[in-house]
């Protein structure tokens, strides 16, 4: 596992459920682990579950957020059109996604290549904090480490739905209360992102 600065692109799709499960799936194309999905799921008692699809991606992950606990799993996932669903452990999920949402035209005035860098990002945090309530772009990571999000283009999540074991989650409802994985949350209107996020090891 290499150390000093760790960089994940790819999309992060979050959205709650009519029976209070939240949901965040981070679908990552480019990470020092390669090509991977995991799961975030914070249930309707609060209790936080990780789904990983190896051991070491589960040790960085957990080592960075905080759960009540955590699963290797098998983490399928599979598109169709606009519809993506995944298949992790006892979830399984399946989201449409819409058109840019006024957040994506927002994140469209600043270059990716700014947008994603950590100097900006500390800046920003403030305001993105009013902008958008629970979303933080700079903060604490577990064991010292920094973290920064960088989005670059945004869309709604118009439809979703879920199942836990044999439990139906309901329909489409917002992420709230915000998840308590780490120092910032995903917004409250369902949404998938497309980001970068850094995260700085101590020295």
């Amino acid at each position: 596992m290499t150390t000093g600065t760790l960089r994940f692109a790819g999309r992060i799709a979050g959205f709650g459920t009519a029976e209070g499960t939240r949901i965040v799936v981070g679908m990552w194309t480019d990470s020092p682990f390669g090509r991977f999905t995991d799961v975030m799921v914070e249930r309707a008692d609060g209790h936080r579950i990780l789904l990983a699809p190896t051991e070491q991606i589960a040790r960085f992950v957990s080592s960075t957020y905080s759960f009540d606990e955590v699963r290797v799993a098998r983490v399928g996932l599979t598109r169709r059109d606009r519809t993506v669903r995944v298949v992790a452990g006892s979830l399984d999920a399946s989201f449409t996604v819409g058109g840019i949402s006024p957040l994506g035209r927002l994140v469209r005035v600043v270059p990716p290549a700014i947008a994603t860098r950590p100097g900006w990002l500390r800046v920003i945090d403030p305001a993105a904090r009013l902008i958008v309530p629970g979303a933080r772009t700079a903060g604490s990571a577990g064991n010292g480490r920094r973290e920064y999000y960088g989005v670059i283009a945004a869309r709604r999540i118009t439809a979703a739905h879920a199942t836990w074991k044999t439990d139906d989650l309901g329909q489409l409802r917002p992420l709230h209360p915000p998840v308590r994985f780490g120092f910032g949350s995903a917004p409250a209107s369902p949404h998938l992102v497309d980001l970068v996020t850094t995260i700085v090891e101590p020295r």
